[in-house]
């Protein structure tokens, strides 16, 4: 590995103009790619295995044309003070909205509410039904445009009007504090290098990866079917981990540099040893992201898999991108502690022996292992408390901000109808092999009307065939409540109750029902997909370092980071802790598939630092050193480059929690807040107490593995068979062969 990666890095530094040729080529191609594609249309939420998508199956089976899964909106009309829905004036101008509305070349039905009979008791709220023959994320701007102006005349006749629903999705926007994230990480790089080029070229790669990576999720969104969060995470991810990559390849080449080879030499290197490390991070992030593809949604399956390529692309740039910027960059790029013109001209650092923050700090946990490992598990352990009381849910509109018209909308509806009437039940019953169908359509009726927590229960609706129909059921309590959830249960335990002994078949679905479903089926496929992708890791980082325990006690520190950073997004997002802070405006379960996507992604990032930090601990043992040493040598050289990368990684997540669309702010904090637990604490802290009171055992590989395991040479060993390591003159020939 080292070695192939060795020559891989002086080809690219020697061809540099073919190197750079191509990812430009690369890049305009995704870029003309996404710019001629057709705009995506929707991207298809299914659940396949729950109940509520079976029942939408059947829906548009027996059905045809109801378009069950198809946009709704609820137009929520209130009178002013003194005045009633029920009024003349207020009924023509309610009518006269709904004929509009109803004229849309995508409206499926516009249901008049004095019709309907969707007028609260007390007369002073009524709202139209308006169904639409495709999703919210299909729908037209020019729909949507209609039912805004629609609900605008309404209001200058001086009735208050709401619209709730999923017609007015919108596409969700990040906002100034990703630049700022980005801006962040371009600091804290020019710091660490003390150089406006050397910091600049991990920003150049990583926005050029991005750039490809997005290009070509959005050239094939419409075929592939995928969706806005899809480039947003990818964007996210991708630059996190392109800075980061870029950033070890640039250190470890200044570091070449400064034991005197030549730059051609140095890049070589620097791909060869950094650069493995970088090859294996990687795969672990992919290992992650691709592993989500086992909870069977398949909205999130795509996720992973478009993010996991563009960290392909990133690994790919940092092998061969950076080697060839830093041939054209020639001695602008210094050595690693010589000092540029930037931050006090161009001599060289003082006291150049003097230990650097990493030594001392290393230096501090060897001597005091026991005491910062206890600090750091206690510490992480109270952060992770909060975790216990974690509710999963899915947002509704009940979780808007109150500036938004559907919050409004969900607020209106359940001063006049109640906090079940925003969370429907829709019973759909299939007769089709029953001997008498529409007997047991009012058998089950009947059954559901004489369970707990049901406000009301509409007859029957028959198909054509008048083989299934359908029942809506109104809760007594909100819909993402826990009364409501056992509702829904209590409603299919009823419904087979009923149809045992028949052919007949009772099943609950509508936006409740499936929120529910999905959030019992990503926790029962948390533990599967954390031993698969634990287990897969854990196999990668004993290859990498030929040990048992170092994987062990990275796979035990990841678990504790999640965990505390579990604990800190529940702390701010359902109780409500520096909300304000953050952006969130409305407080709540927390999103189902949150565990599982944290699980996964912050998996991946923690092994990056994992890999980046303990090689170098392992490849100065593998040089003779003592273990203890080791662990200096690794911070030494590892440290001030780790704590860069985690406070990069950090600004550009965080920078995410300005996102209109509450997932990505989640997502975005929660990273954020992971990548702080992870780097600085288990990383920096309990790692190397824990080499420190392992010892040597830490490096410890039973005969037979050792003989087993391939030899993938990460500390370069390979390297070394010569006096200055060069190859024959022959090489790029061998490369381009190999």
């Amino acid at each position: 590995m080292a070695t192939f990666l060795y020559r891989l890095g002086r080809f690219s530094f020697r061809r540099r103009h073919f190197v750079a040729l191509i990812w430009v080529a690369l890049l305009t191609l995704a870029g003309v790619g996404a710019a001629s594609a057709p705009t995506p249309g929707s991207t298809s939420f299914s659940i396949p295995g729950t109940e509520a998508q079976k029942a939408f199956d059947l829906l548009e089976e027996r059905f045809p044309g109801m378009s069950a899964d198809g946009a709704t909106a609820r137009v929520v009309f209130k009178a002013p003070d003194g005045e009633k829905m029920t009024d003349a004036e207020n009924k023509a101008t309610v009518q006269k909205t709904v004929r509009e509305l109803a004229d849309g070349s995508e409206v499926a039905s516009a249901v008049d509410p004095y019709q309907a009979k969707s007028v609260s008791q007390d007369g002073r709220i009524a709202y139209a039904q308006i169904s639409y023959k495709v999703s919210g994320m299909e729908l037209e701007d020019a729909s949507k445009d209609a039912l805004e102006d629609a609900a605008e005349d309404a209001r200058g006749a001086g009735l208050t009007v709401e619209v709730g629903g999923d017609a007015l999705q919108a596409v969700p926007h990040t906002g100034s504090s990703e630049i700022i994230g980005i801006a962040v990480a371009a600091v804290v790089l020019v710091i660490t290098f003390g150089s406006l080029l050397a910091a600049g070229l991990p920003l150049l790669t990583a926005i050029i990866g991005v750039g490809i990576g997005v290009a070509t999720i959005s050239a094939l969104a419409s075929p592939l079917d995928l969706g806005s969060t899809t480039s947003t995470l990818a964007t996210m991810i991708g630059l996190a981990v392109g800075i980061d990559y870029a950033l070890f390849i640039v250190s470890r080449y200044r570091a070449e540099l400064a034991e005197g080879r030549d730059r051609e030499e140095a890049a070589g290197r620097a791909a060869g040893t950094a650069g493995s490390a970088v090859v294996f991070a990687g795969l672990t992030v992919v290992i992650a992201l691709v592993g989500l593809s086992v909870v069977n949604i398949p909205m999130l399956t795509k996720m992973g898999v478009a993010a996991a390529g563009t960290v392909v692309i990133a690994v790919l740039i940092a092998l061969t991108m950076i080697p060839a910027l830093l041939g054209y960059a020639g001695r602008k790029v210094r050595p690693a502690g010589e000092k540029s013109k930037l931050l006090g001209g161009g001599r060289a650092a003082k006291n150049p022996d003097r230990p650097n923050m990493g030594t001392r700090w290393a230096s501090f946990v060897v001597r005091r292992p026991v005491a910062v490992l206890l600090l750091g598990v206690l510490g992480l352990g109270a952060a992770a408390v909060p975790a216990s009381s974690l509710e999963l849910g899915l947002p509704d509109d009940g979780s808007q901000p109150t500036s938004t018209t559907q919050r409004r909308a969900y607020d209106l509806l359940s001063e006049g109808f109640g906090p079940g009437f925003n969370g429907p039940l829709m019973v759909v019953v299939d007769g089709k092999g029953a001997e008498d169908p529409q007997a047991l359509f009012g058998d089950v009726a009947d059954e559901v009307k004489g369970l707990d927590n049901v406000v009301t229960v509409t007859p029957p609706a028959p198909n054509k065939a008048g083989d299934t129909a359908t029942i809506t059921v109104i809760p007594d309590a909100k819909p993402s409540s826990a009364t409501t959830e056992d509702l829904v249960h209590a409603i299919r335990d009823t419904g087979a109750d009923v149809t045992a002994g028949t052919d007949g078949q009772v099943l609950v679905t509508g936006a409740t029902a499936m929120n529910i479903d999905v959030s019992e089926k990503l926790n029962d496929a948390l533990l599967p997909y954390l031993a698969l992708v634990v287990g897969l890791a854990f196999l990668l980082l004993i290859v990498v370092f030929r040990s048992i325990l170092v994987p062990l006690k990275a796979a035990l520190g990841f678990l504790l980071s999640v965990l505390a950073a579990l604990g800190a997004v529940v702390a701010v997002f359902q109780w409500g802790w520096l909300s304000g802070l953050m952006g969130v405006e409305e407080t709540g379960p927390v999103m189902s598939m949150m565990p599982i996507f944290m699980v996964g992604v912050v998996f991946g990032l923690a092994m990056d630092y994992e890999v980046f930090l303990v090689t170098r601990m392992r490849e100065a043992y593998v040089h003779g050193e003592k273990p203890s040493q080791a662990v200096v040598t690794g911070f030494r050289h590892g440290a001030r480059v780790v704590t860069a990368a985690a406070v990069i990684m950090m600004a550009v997540f965080a920078g995410f929690i300005g996102s209109s669309e509450s997932m990505v702010k989640m997502i975005g904090f929660g990273l954020a807040i992971a990548v702080f637990f992870d780097a600085f604490v288990v990383r920096m802290a309990i790692v190397p107490a824990v080499l420190a009171l392992l010892g040597g055992k830490a490096w410890w590989l039973p005969k037979w593995l050792d003989r087993a395991l391939p030899n993938v040479d990460v500390e370069g060993e390979g390297l070394r068979t010569g006096s200055d390591g060069r190859k024959d003159p022959d090489e790029d020939r061998e490369l381009v062969r190999a």
